[in-house]
This record gives structure tokens, C-alpha cells and sequence, in this order.
């Protein structure tokens, strides 16, 4: 049997890049995503990238890394121009990785790099918060905003305040407004640590904080498949990753940066805009907010998961067409842009390499529709004024799944005890037809659930128990069909 080596830079010739970015975080998402793109830029625009990554907590994956001098192989699974693909490569712009807690020093001279100009981070979302008892004097001190108030300001004594040694910081943490919340904390500490107020105005002119949305599945590390994959590499690596082949990244607040972090030259799907909400919008709405809507509807009709959901005929169709007809023309992007977003998402939903449960995205659905699903809903009645079917059959399903049964079976609700608590006293009061219109109107009145009283909206009260009596006979296919 041949004998497998690890890969390293030894066994797998590659190039070493100049060391520019400094990335707080070395888990999954970040080198299937991030330092995917640059790997990318690195091979098709001269970019010249090295990436230090910073282990952010006590325990990580540096160790590991540094074995393998920073490669890893990327596997991209999905589908890719209308076909089914799945190719790997390995990316080699991680240079060396860092553990602050045992390299202090070493972390701390990062600041005295001239070449150093991008800082990315995916700390987790409880990552960019603030720490009470954080220390200039800590050695590395907890938090990541507190470590990264100390590096700047070894930078900023370094370089003597120099404009052109400011950093432009792209985090990737799943927050929103990221960048601004990070730039608020770091602000925070130097007030606490009694820094100088010439240090807060470098802080403020000449470095950029910028606000992301990001968006890849990144399943990780593929434990179950090792084996194969081992064969099939024809080497050892403790670090490969998974991800989609779809990947998003908009980026507000540094427009003027484009041409430096050439990922658009590279044709990835990296925006730079001066407003990313439209973008947020658009995911919220449309990605997540199609999930959502099928995840009721699908399982009453007998689907479990996400993929059967679009390639069923009757299902399939309804999905699109609630989509592009009911949530679509109440966003205000161009049309070719949203629909262009809205097949990646179709795609994405049909990727034959994720076994994703229709279940394993119910949690919570009740506050998922308000924030996902309802202002689409809102929005179709104070533009078209009339209702939306497809998303009036959501929530009619959404009630019908929360009464906890489905033709003799019982139904899982992932939800807070208080949410199912209240279904159950709604549905004890059901005992025929007439009454689901009460049952419709308790659900649509409670405000705690959708912050304000839908029964309010025309018709909407009559036509969701018209709809819940159609599936409650099992009649959805025929609903559906209609």
C-alpha cells in the first residue's frame, strides 16, 4: 500500500506571498471563503497576498496549520453552470499562523510589517464584543477588539502615526454592522486605556472599518469521507474543507480600495458598494426567507428535505413562482440582479453534495417568518394591493405545523416553550371547520409574535383559514396546484 505524505511546502512545490494580511481566525469559514478568494486573487491578479492567521482564542487550529505550513485543500461541491460539480484545490496564501497566547511577541511584531494592510476576522458572532477588564498590560488581553487596539497602536508608535500605515479591516463575523461595532469597541479602549487623543484621530482618518455581508455554505471538515478523499488527494491533510461553489461577499466603506483587494478582476462575486443593506435585504428576503416559506409547506405536503422540495414537479414550481412573483417585486434592486440571485439560490437549494432537513431549519420558525417572510408579505399588499397566495399558504402552513400533528403524526416544534404553548391553547379550541377562523385569528392577533395585529390586513384573516381547512383535509397538492 503506498505510504501517504503530509502536505507541506516540502511535498507540494507552491509560492510563498508577501505577508499583507493579518486574519484573526483560522477555522472553516475563513479558508473556504476568505482566504479562498485571495488564494484566487494571488493566482489571476498578481494580488501578492500572504495571510497571518491568528489564532483568536486560547485553542485553535495553528498548531495543525504550522505542520502543514499554512496549505490546505479546498472542495468546492455544488452546482456550478447548471451542472453538478465538485473539484478541489490546495491554497497556499496562509504563510504561517499565530498563537498570541504562547507568541506574544511574535504577534505583537505583526505591527512593524510596512507591507501589512488588510486585517479579516471571523471571531464568531460573539467575537466583536466588548470585555470588562481587558488590559493594555494583558499579554495577549482576552477579547479580539482589546488585541487589536494593542497591535494598532504598537503600529501607530512604530510608524509615527504615518497616513499610509493605516489598515483597512474587512471582518466577516455573521453581526451586523460589523465593522462599525468593531471600530466602536476598539474606540472604547482607547478611551479606558487612556490612550492619546492623537492616536484615537489616526484611528479614525487614516484606517478603514468596513461592514460586510458574507454568504457560503461551509459544511467543514469532512470526516466521514476522509478515507476516500486521502485516496483520491494521494496525500495526507489534516485541514481540508468543504464548501458550496456558490460564495457572496459585499463589502461597504472601502470602494476606494477596489483596485487594491482585486477580487472583482478575478470575476468573483465580491461587491464593493456604499450601502450594503439593499444586499442584506436581498439574502434575507430571498435566501433565507425561501427557506422559510417552503419549510411548513413542504413538510406538510411529505417532503424532508430541502433539495426534494425544488426538484418535486408540483412543489418546485410553487417555490419558484412564490419567489420570483410574491417576494422578488417587493425589493428594490434591479429585476436582472434579484433574479440572477434568486437562481444561485434555486441552486444552491439543489445541490445534490448537502443533505440539508427541512427540520434542521424549522427552529424558530415563528420569529424566522416575522423578520424573513412577513415584510415580503407586507410589502406585495402595499404594492400590488391584493394578497399574496403563495405567502398567505405559507402562513396558513406555518399555523397548521405549529398544532404539532400531521395526518395522525406528531410534528417536532423546535421553538421556545412560551411559542408552543400558545399553539397548543389556539389549537385545543379547534373542533371543526367554523372554528378555524378563530384559530386564524388568535395566531394573526398575537402582536408578541409579528408586532402588530395582522388580522388588520384585508382578507387575510378568512383567506388563512380557508387555506388551513384545505390542509387540514390534506388537500395541499390540490392548494398548491391552484
Amino acid at each position: 500500500m503506498k505510504t501517504m505524505k503530509q502536505l507541506n511546502r516540502s511535498t507540494h512545490q507552491t509560492k510563498s506571498y508577501k505577508e499583507r494580511i493579518v486574519q484573526f481566525g483560522e477555522g472553516n469559514f475563513l479558508r473556504a471563503f476568505a482566504d479562498w478568494m485571495i488564494h484566487q486573487m494571488n493566482q489571476k491578479a498578481g494580488f501578492d497576498g500572504g495571510v497571518v492567521a491568528v489564532q483568536p482564542i486560547d485553542k485553535g487550529l495553528v498548531p495543525m496549520l504550522n505542520e502543514q505550513e499554512g496549505l490546505y485543500t479546498v472542495y468546492l461541491n455544488g452546482i456550478k453552470d447548471g451542472e453538478a460539480v465538485s473539484e478541489h484545490e490546495i491554497v497556499d496564501c496562509i504563510q504561517r499562523g499565530l498563537d498570541p497566547y504562547r507568541q506574544f511577541e511574535e504577534y505583537m511584531a505583526l505591527a512593524d510589517n510596512p507591507d501589512l494592510r488588510f486585517v479579516l476576522s471571523n471571531t464568531t458572532e460573539a467575537g466583536i464584543a466588548y470585555h470588562e477588564n481587558n488590559s493594555i498590560h494583558d499579554t495577549p488581553p482576552s477579547s479580539f477588539p482589546a488585541k487589536v487596539t494593542l497591535l494598532m497602536h504598537k503600529r501607530y508608535e512604530a510608524f509615527e502615526g504615518a497616513a499610509d500605515k493605516g489598515l483597512i479591516f474587512i471582518p466577516c463575523e455573521l453581526i451586523d454592522r460589523n465593522g462599525d461595532n468593531l471600530k466602536r469597541i476598539i474606540l472604547q479602549y482607547v478611551e479606558e486605556w487612556q490612550l492619546s487623543g492623537a492616536f484615537k484621530d489616526w484611528i479614525e482618518k487614516h484606517n478603514v472599518f468596513t461592514n460586510t455581508l458574507v454568504d457560503r455554505i461551509v459544511p467543514g471538515y469532512p470526516k466521514d469521507k476522509m478515507d476516500e478523499i486521502t485516496q483520491q488527494l494521494g496525500y495526507k491533510d489534516q485541514l481540508v474543507v468543504e464548501g458550496e461553489q456558490f460564495h457572496l461577499w459585499v463589502i461597504e466603506g472601502a470602494e476606494q480600495f477596489r483596485e487594491e483587494f482585486p477580487a472583482e478582476a478575478c470575476g468573483l462575486n465580491v461587491v464593493f458598494t456604499d450601502n450594503m443593506e439593499p444586499y442584506r435585504t436581498r439574502k434575507v428576503r430571498i435566501l433565507n426567507g425561501a427557506h422559510t416559506t417552503m419549510v411548513p409547506v413542504a413538510y406538510l405536503y411529505g417532503i424532508e428535505y430541502v433539495r426534494e422540495s425544488v426538484e418535486d414537479e408540483v412543489f418546485g414550481e410553487w417555490i419558484r413562482q412564490a419567489i420570483f412573483e410574491e417576494i422578488c417585486p417587493t425589493l428594490d434592486l434591479p429585476d436582472e440582479e434579484l433574479r440572477s440571485f434568486a437562481n444561485d439560490v434555486l441552486d444552491r437549494f439543489r445541490n445534490p453534495y448537502l443533505k440539508h432537513a427541512l427540520m434542521s431549519i424549522s427552529l424558530n420558525s415563528v420569529s424566522k417568518f416575522k423578520t424573513r417572510v412577513l415584510p415580503s408579505l407586507l410589502g406585495y399588499v402595499e404594492r400590488k394591493g391584493s394578497l399574496p397566495v403563495k405567502l398567505s399558504i405559507s402562513l396558513a402552513a406555518l399555523i397548521a405545523f405549529y398544532r404539532g400533528e400531521v395526518a395522525g403524526k406528531s410534528i417536532e416544534r423546535n421553538d421556545d416553550q412560551a411559542v408552543i404553548n400558545f399553539a397548543d391553547k389556539v389549537w385545543s379550541a379547534y373542533n371543526d371547520e367554523a372554528s378555524l377562523t378563530k384559530v386564524s385569528s388568535d395566531f394573526l392577533g398575537n402582536q408578541e409574535f409579528w408586532g402588530r395585529d395582522l388580522n388588520k390586513i384585508a382578507n387575510l384573516t378568512n383567506t388563512v383559514a380557508r387555506y388551513l381547512s384545505e390542509i387540514l383535509d390534506g388537500n395541499i397538492q390540490k392548494l398548491l396546484k391552484s
